[in-house]
């Protein structure tokens, strides 16, 4: 009569919740928020831009170009000079159609200015804005 137990025996059998099937779903979500969040691209250099009354907020996915006050053009934290800009913006826009945004330093000659511009318009993108920074 080894099968049943005493009501003298200790703990006993006590009812348990399993925590596995819950974490799964955890790590799902988890991993379903990190895939679907897009991330701004940044120019890589830090740039003071000038105070305009009309900024408006663009969109996030675009083509981030920087100008610094001496002259370089920037993508991704790399120079890549004027030359670069238009076959960067034909292999980015080859895929999608997206915007231009040019962060000009305020001191950034502007004649750079207008042939960073001129080669983003030659390279096929059809929206090329400049940023700036909103009056206060």
């Amino acid at each position: 009569m080894g099968r049943f137990r005493s009501s003298s025996t200790t703990g006993g059998d006590e009812p348990s919740i399993d925590l596995g099937p819950m974490l799964d779903c955890v790590f799902i979500l988890l991993i379903f928020f990190i895939v679907t969040t897009t991330f701004v691209d940044e120019t890589g250099v830090e740039v003071d831009k000038p105070q305009a009354a009309s900024a408006v907020q663009l969109e996030k996915t675009s083509i981030m170009l920087a100008i610094t006050k001496k002259g370089e053009v920037v993508y991704g934290g790399r120079e890549i000079g004027v030359n670069g800009v238009q076959t960067l913006v034909k292999r980015m826009i080859a895929k999608e159609q997206v915007p231009v945004i040019i962060q000009a330093d305020k001191e950034a000659p502007a004649g750079l200015l207008v042939r960073v511009l001129d080669e983003s318009k030659l390279a096929g993108a059809t929206k090329v804005s400049v940023a700036s920074a909103k009056n206060r």
